[in-house]
């Protein structure tokens, strides 16, 4: 069972060259702050962007909010310098786009050597090639800081010239692939933005997929899809009450040294334990962050 060691439901991006949505990020009830210097910012706001990214940073303010900068591209002018000032800059992690093969996460570990251990590197799962390596990409996770995927769809589309309607048929088995890959190795994977920010209806619909798919969480666009997004991807009521009977269950002392037991009428083995165990421990973590 993959351990969750923190809430990671919402991701939104925050343009680093807009001073006001900087300024927002310390208000919104968003789980994981991502400071963009790649897609929302102007080739030449790009170092105006990173210099008012890592002010933002180490003034601080974001209360229990993850805090990440996205780079842009190693093959980009910026790229270069934007992780060597990230590793400095306090973050607690890098999105780096564009990564296509082990060898960019291996590049990418070098570039933040100078990097406090604590620093994790984030990457974003969003071209062709990648992803007859998404396994092999994976499995950089046990010897360098690779601990989170970003789907980027969006990008995906563009490349594949592949139509992105609200079903995503055309993206559902990278989706899997994705997370059966990330799962393998231990690494959180958050689902691809949703461009319709003005129909709740529409990106409901597509947190409940990304859900269903296995994602712990859904990189966000638009401050009006945290809350949907944070309600989707926390535990019910009804899940919360099953696993606390599960638990209990488990607990009594005829279920001991047993595989499966039943409750409630179902068969339940000691899979399903761990399983309610972790949906305690993710409601208790969101219910921390929300006091």
């Amino acid at each position: 069972m993959i351990s969750i060691n923190r809430p990671r439901r919402s991701a939104l991006y925050f343009p680093a060259s807009n001073p006001k949505a900087i300024a927002k990020a310390r208000t919104l009830p968003t789980d994981v702050v991502i400071f963009d210097l790649e897609d929302s910012v102007a080739p030449e706001l790009k170092e105006e962007a990173r210099a008012a990214a890592l002010a933002a940073v180490s003034e601080g303010g974001f209360g229990g909010r993850e805090v990440a900068i996205r780079a842009n591209g190693l093959d980009t002018p910026w790229g270069a310098a934007d992780l060597l000032a990230i590793a400095r800059s306090g973050a607690q992690a890098v999105l780096v786009p564009k990564v296509s093969t082990p060898a960019d996460i291996v590049r990418c570990q070098t570039a933040l050597s100078a990097a406090p251990a604590s620093m994790q590197l984030w990457a974003m799962i969003e071209t062709c090639a990648c992803i007859p390596h998404l396994h092999d990409i994976a499995a950089l996770a046990a010897s360098t800081r690779l601990s989170l995927w970003v789907m980027g769809v969006n990008d995906l589309a563009k490349e594949m010239r592949a139509r992105l309607t609200p079903e995503r048929t055309p993206f559902l088995p990278i989706l899997s692939l994705a997370v059966a890959a990330a799962r393998s190795h231990g690494l959180t994977i958050l689902d691809g933005v949703c461009n319709e920010f003005r129909d709740t209806a529409v990106f409901q619909a597509e947190a409940e997929q990304g859900l269903l798919f296995g994602f712990d969480g859904k990189s966000l666009i638009h401050p009006d899809q945290i809350a949907p997004c944070n309600a989707v991807f926390s535990p019910s009521a009804e899940e919360l009450a099953w696993a606390q009977v599960v638990i209990a269950a488990f607990a009594l002392p005829e279920s001991q040294g047993k595989g499966a037991i039943r409750v409630e009428g179902k068969m339940v083995e000691l899979l399903h334990l761990e399983q309610a165990r972790q949906l305690v421990a993710v409601a208790e973590m969101i219910a921390a962050t929300e006091r």
